[in-house]
């Protein structure tokens, strides 16, 4: 995504966009390949560990057990009179087990992704179980759902610099619209999230959710008299 300045005054410079564009000319990323790369992988995980975990639960009469691994990176910056107000960027991971046993159901939760902490939520997850026979998990198989967006990162779209020159221009436009606007204020916000589930069933599914919130508001004063939109 790229900003562009006003021109000269001999025109009226364009007006600003109503939305951040994502990078549409990144190419489109699997899902699945997408979560592996930034959930499994970074934490030394793969199908193997993925069914020592399963081993863990299923070695009781566990009936299903999965895994719901989620990983959330959020940048927001926000302006206020043409002045840097605020900026942030944090990410959140975790990964949830539920293990199901006829009418009774564990869950367990870790925000560390790694084999250890992994195993003994497992293990707590299972714990709602009765002591029973073995049980084994399918082979893995890939399943691809409906796709809505692209899974592009849209915080990864602009520099630091050019989203808070992106935020100013904001600014300048609202102003040169009415000049009874006195107070400016715009943010946005973008979030980038993946979520990975397996299954006891074999079945592995990913969907990456871009988010991009953009928000504006004026504060116009004349005789006196105030009012925001």
């Amino acid at each position: 995504m790229s900003e562009k300045k006003a021109g000269d005054t001999s025109q009226r410079p364009a007006p600003p966009p109503t939305e951040l564009p994502v990078g549409s000319a990144q190419p489109a990323s699997d899902p699945l390949l997408l979560a592996r790369d930034l959930i499994l992988r970074p934490s030394g995980l793969d199908d193997q560990r993925l069914d020592r975990v399963f081993g863990e639960v299923l070695t009781h009469s566990v009936d299903f057990a999965d895994l719901y691994f989620q990983l959330a990176h959020q940048e927001s910056w926000s302006l206020e009179d043409g002045m840097v107000k605020d900026g942030s960027a944090s990410i959140e991971q975790g990964v949830g087990v539920r293990a199901l046993a006829g009418e009774k159901t564990g869950f367990a939760y870790s925000d560390e992704i790694v084999l250890p902490a992994l195993t003994e939520a497992s293990r707590a997850a299972r714990a709602i179980a009765v002591h029973g026979g073995d049980r084994r998990v399918s082979a893995w198989r890939a399943c691809t759902g409906h796709r809505l967006y692209l899974p592009a990162d849209p915080a990864a779209a602009l520099a630091t610099a050019d989203k808070v020159a992106w935020l100013e221009r904001v600014d300048r436009e609202a102003r040169s619209i009415d000049p009874r606007v006195v107070h400016v204020t715009a943010s946005v916000v973008a979030v980038h999230e993946v979520v990975l589930i397996a299954t006891s069933d074999g079945e592995l599914a990913a969907d990456v959710r871009p988010l991009v919130r953009f928000n504006v508001s004026v504060l116009v004063e004349q005789d006196g008299r105030r009012e925001q939109g």
